[in-house]
């Protein structure tokens, strides 16, 4: 599907004219992000990323709209680019666009749309870079190195030849697992050349936005694209990480009649079995799946020897960050023919009659056929993106000399968004007395 975009000095997006249904939306998600209102009033007064180039790699929804409006009102110049082709919301891209928002994304980006489009980012030449999923990370760097390959000549058509877009980056921070995994990768062979903050690793991410927001978004971009009846249903979950738990949390809570969980880690693996779920490899358990999702950051997690055995009508589908978990080109390499059924559904006809169903071409469900996490989720995970830019610019010597390396994002930040949660949910906490904190702080008191 190739998709007429509308280009101005400041955008490529898909339709300004939606600008009053985006911001709507906004508006919707602005009353279910308290946190991040907070921190926005205050940056409204101090300032702090004033005269700041942000870079960010997001998926541009109604949540990341209010994480766009906090470094505004901090007096950041915002550049947005999608971190999916699938992910974006047109209606939020033409209301960021008329707030001032450099954006550059669309729904069905195809991959010359979607590079181009980090290649706007990298061009304002980006002091902070917020990635999800590393991709604009990972570009800066293939051209600092010098690489060439498709992404980077698609790229080059924006920038032109000059390859040191890296020199005036501070920091930058991560949002997502996959994207953890390839940074760290990166600094372990000291190819990393800035310090980035693992917002993924923070509590108020991972124990929140995954488990909870992944389990929710994931269903419900299920339900989204098939209208299918979980209730009665064999479902298969690859991974028993935080997303993998919340989406087989939440399949058992709607009835599933079996909920399977596939695993290469034993800690995992023991812990699904112990909150209830079974635990089989996968080539077992795609015999029998009714709906199979994979959420594990690997790739060909269901390849050519699962969709040989997997039974007629089965539904599969991703959750991970990118589109590689399923093996789609040993699917389409068995199947006879290829049918869209509705709108994110591609069944494959196989030779012996077997239909199987992918979704959302494989790419992340929550986002691919419905909207992600909810405002309510995002406001912990945005509110922490936040924070983290102000710390890079207060910091930004110190994380000079620390270099390429991948850093966790401060506890006291983290306690901040935590206990402000608290404080929105009418969440009271009791305090310790004196002689707790005196108990807990001693080694002379025993039974």
């Amino acid at each position: 599907m190739t998709i007429e975009t509308v280009k101005g000095e400041t955008y490529e997006i898909r339709d300004p004219t939606l600008k009053e249904e985006g911001l709507k939306t906004m508006q919707w998600a602005e009353s279910r992000m308290p946190v991040l209102q907070l921190i926005k009033k205050r940056f409204e007064k101090e300032k702090p990323l004033k005269g700041v180039r942000i870079g960010a790699c997001l998926h541009v929804t109604k949540e990341t709209s209010q994480l766009c409006e906090a470094w505004l009102a901090g007096g950041a110049e915002v550049y947005l680019c999608a971190s999916n082709p699938l992910s974006t919301q047109d209606e939020i891209t033409a209301a960021l666009a008329a707030k001032g928002v450099h954006v550059y994304a669309w729904k069905f980006m195809d991959a010359e749309g979607y590079y181009r489009s980090i290649g706007n980012v990298i061009n304002s030449r980006p002091e902070i870079t917020i990635d999800d999923g590393a991709d604009l990370v990972s570009i800066l760097h293939k051209l600092k190195r010098g690489e060439v390959d498709e992404e980077i000549e698609i790229v080059k058509q924006v920038i032109g030849e000059d390859t040191d877009f890296i020199e005036k980056v501070i920091g930058g921070a991560e949002e997502t697992t996959t994207g953890i995994i390839r940074l760290q990768a990166m600094a372990d062979d000291g190819a990393l050349l800035y310090p980035i903050m693992a917002t993924n690793s923070s509590p108020c991410k991972n124990l929140f936005d995954n488990v909870y927001g992944t389990g929710q978004s994931s269903i419900d971009g299920i339900l989204r694209a098939t209208a299918d009846l979980i209730a009665s249903k064999i479902f298969v979950v690859a991974g028993y990480g935080h997303c993998g738990k919340g989406v087989a949390m939440r399949a058992k809570g709607m009835g599933a009649r079996r909920v399977i969980v596939t695993e290469i880690e034993p800690h995992a693996a023991l812990q699904a079995v112990m909150e209830g779920m079974e635990v089989m490899p996968m080539k077992e358990a795609v015999k029998i799946a009714d709906i199979i999702i994979t959420a594990t950051g690997c790739k060909n997690v269901i390849r050519r020897e699962h969709f040989e055995v997997m039974k007629s009508g089965v539904t599969v589908s991703n959750t991970g960050h990118f589109n590689v978990e399923i093996n789609i080109p040993d699917l389409e390499s068995l199947a006879t023919e290829k049918i869209s059924i509705r709108p994110f559904v591609e069944q494959y006809i196989l030779p012996d009659g077997r239909q199987i169903n992918l979704l959302g071409e494989g790419r992340l469900i929550n986002l691919a056929a419905a909207e992600g996490h909810s405002p309510e989720i995002m406001d912990m995970s945005f509110s922490l993106q936040a924070l983290i830019s102000e710390y890079i610019v207060k910091h930004k010597q110190e994380l000079k000399e620390l270099g390429g390396k991948v850093v966790q994002i401060p506890s006291e930040i983290d306690d901040i968004v935590a206990h402000s949660k608290c404080e929105a949910l009418d969440v009271e906490l009791d305090t310790l007395t004196p002689e707790q904190e005196r108990y807990l702080a001693s080694w002379r008191v025993g039974t």
